[in-house]
């Protein structure tokens, strides 16, 4: 079994993070801590392989308890799980070894899909001294093509700014409806339907929203809505 150790100072989250781990073959919650200082008593009594780590604590932050673990060279990997989406603190993770990082809130099945590779490479690596290279290029894929992808997120696409891009969540969060036209949202934003078109197309191509294009009289409308399980893709841009 995978010996799992949940930081995390929302108890409603930290139980949340226990219900979920539960429910995956192969992996047992020896322990939940609330700051960095009590997850640091509990290593020091406890064998532990996998911590899934909060970033924003009171005290010392899940980066800089990442930092300290490497410090102490502990034998153990972490997943990062932040409400927050800023590039410094994912490329610092990446750097310092983070195993995977999943951005709140998250759906169970990328939860499910950060563990069960962990446990895959993890039982490749316990079950083998040595690996050739084509096994250890298999094992880092994933860590490799999760890193460019959020090296891409830097920036916007050019033309589109993080404020107009945060009114017009807003505006699509707060709208009654279930779908909406370019009309519709420009006018809710007050801005030109070209540069809303501009927002709606980058929107559906990281999968936050989904298009349908509707035939009637006349020509045909763009129609859009929310793709419940793209909730996450916005939030490395705000």
């Amino acid at each position: 079994m995978i010996r799992v150790l949940i930081v995390e100072d929302d108890p409603m989250v930290a139980a949340l993070n226990r219900q979920y781990v539960e429910q995956i073959g192969g992996f047992t919650v020896s322990g939940t801590a609330s700051d960095t200082n009590k997850a640091k008593k509990f290593l020091s009594e406890a064998e532990i392989d996998l911590i899934l780590l909060d970033i924003h604590m009171p005290g010392m932050n899940g980066i800089e308890f990442l930092g300290w673990i490497r410090e102490q060279k502990q034998d153990l990997d972490v997943v990062l799980i932040t409400a927050a989406s800023e590039m410094d603190q994912i490329q610092r993770a990446l750097r310092l070894g983070a195993a995977d990082y999943l951005i709140k809130p998250f759906e169970f099945s990328r939860f499910q899909e950060a563990l069960l590779q962990y446990k895959k490479n993890f039982h490749k690596i316990r079950d083998k001294s040595r690996v050739n290279q084509q096994e250890l290029d298999r094992l880092l894929q994933r860590k490799n093509t999760t890193g460019s992808e959020f090296a891409n997120l830097r920036a916007l696409p050019k033309g589109l700014t993080k404020n107009t891009l945060q009114t017009i969540n807003e505006v699509i969060l707060s709208m009654e409806t279930a779908t909406f036209s370019t009309d519709e949202l420009a006018k809710a934003v007050n801005i030109s339907r070209v540069s809303v078109r501009k927002y709606l197309k980058f929107l559906t191509e990281i999968g936050y929203l989904d298009e349908d294009l509707i035939y009637g009289v006349g020509r045909p409308i763009y129609q859009y809505h929310l793709n419940k399980e793209g909730s996450q893709r916005l939030q490395p841009y705000l």
